[in-house]
């Protein structure tokens, strides 16, 4: 989702900071930050928590992007905050912000794993050029959404998101 934002954008993700993958611009005339933490999932909270702490962030303008396990395939889900359901990496990011669970998240459904297959070996496979197309499509909404959320706000991003997904998927 990152990669993609940045693409849309022009921005470089080219500068490592905190143990993440960091690049800096613009939506419209608001100035953004994207971050790639380049740690283990399960310890993304390390480089969030010293991005938002040194760069004096305030928690409702971080929007962290993780995959979810709970959600069906490729669906969006935008919420204001939240706890980390069971994600080792969004624990983590909790931890690392001071056990603070007010910021916003864009959770991306990839369902649960088939039959007995291990949810680990699950996240880590390739995906089928099928669920890509439909990635890409999911990506392009995500992008969508945060363009909503900087220039206009959470709120209408959130309508945006966690209503008209449904709406479009039935036509």
């Amino acid at each position: 989702m990152i990669d993609v934002i940045a693409e849309a954008e022009g921005i470089s993700l080219s500068s490592m900071q905190f143990k993440a993958m960091v690049g800096k611009g613009r939506i419209g005339d608001a100035p953004i930050m994207l971050a790639k933490p380049q740690t283990f999932m399960n310890a993304s909270g390390e480089s969030v928590g010293q991005l938002v702490s040194y760069f004096k962030i305030p928690l409702n303008q971080v929007v962290v992007m993780y995959d979810d396990l709970d959600l069906p395939f490729a669906k969006l889900r935008l919420l204001p905050k939240g706890g980390h359901g069971g994600h080792n990496g969004m624990r983590s990011i909790v931890n690392h912000l001071k056990q603070s669970r007010d910021f916003p998240r864009l959770r991306i459904g990839i369902g649960r794993p088939p039959g007995k297959m291990d949810p680990a070996n699950f996240v880590l496979r390739p995906f089928t050029k099928k669920e890509q197309e439909e990635l890409d499509f999911t990506f392009h909404r995500g992008l969508e959404a945060v363009r909503i959320m900087v220039l206009e706000g959470f709120n209408k991003s959130a309508t945006y998101v966690n209503t008209a997904q449904s709406e479009m998927l039935n036509r």
